[in-house]
């Protein structure tokens, strides 16, 4: 069961994504008052720990959109957050480098929305066809793949491949015989090496510089 928190724009939009979510029965929605509970008398810890989400869906009306700050803070403190924007996508690229895992236009189908969660808390990074293509063109398809100040230990390179494949510290710990504090600072020294400000943002400029291959 995939805990959902949502964090709609309005009444209505969050009705539609209810709805959305109760028609998959792997898919559950928790209640937004985690931190009122917290501090409630007699709140025992099963409680609270049933409200965690483990993925926040959020639709958004723009940037000044209340629930914008607040989704990126669910991102930055580790939660998967899908963004459900209204206007271009591309507008809101500087999100997956501040760790949100998605971000879709608001018309998106019902099952889209469903594997994105689904992808989201298995630690992948979900992108709209229509982006992906603008992307390629972008880039290039005979680009060269950028050159890094300072390259990257061959141990840094199997840990930066394991996290391209949504792999936790402890997971990546075990598949390479070495302590989850040994991967943390291997993962610290990624992000320096490679500039970026999270996990997610480590694995494209991976992909980008040729280190992780798709």
């Amino acid at each position: 069961m995939i805990r959902v928190l949502i964090r709609a724009s309005s009444p209505v939009a969050r009705a539609g994504l209810e709805s959305l979510i109760r028609a998959y029965t792997s898919l559950h929605i928790v209640n937004g008052a985690l931190h009122e509970l917290s501090h409630e008398p007699g709140a025992g810890g099963d409680a609270i720990a049933d409200m965690e989400p483990d993925v926040v869906l959020a639709e958004l009306e723009s940037r000044n959109d209340e629930n914008a700050a607040e989704a990126l803070e669910d991102a930055a403190n580790g939660v998967p957050v899908i963004l459900l924007v209204h206007g271009s996508t591309r507008e809101w690229a500087d999100a997956l480098r501040q760790g949100v895992r998605a971000v879709l236009p608001s018309n998106v189908t019902a099952p889209q929305v469903a594997v994105a969660i689904e992808a989201a808390v298995a630690g992948l990074v979900v992108l709209h066809p229509g982006e992906v293509e603008s992307l390629i063109a972008s880039r290039g398809m005979n680009e060269s793949p950028e050159i890094l100040p300072e390259s990257l230990t061959p141990r840094e390179i199997d840990v930066l491949r394991l996290l391209a494949e949504g792999r936790g510290n402890k997971e990546i710990g075990s598949r390479l015989g070495i302590s989850e504090h040994t991967v943390k600072f291997h993962v610290a020294s990624i992000m320096g090496k490679l500039g970026a400000s999270s996990r997610t943002e480590a694995v494209t400029l991976g992909i980008r510089h040729g280190i992780v291959l798709i």
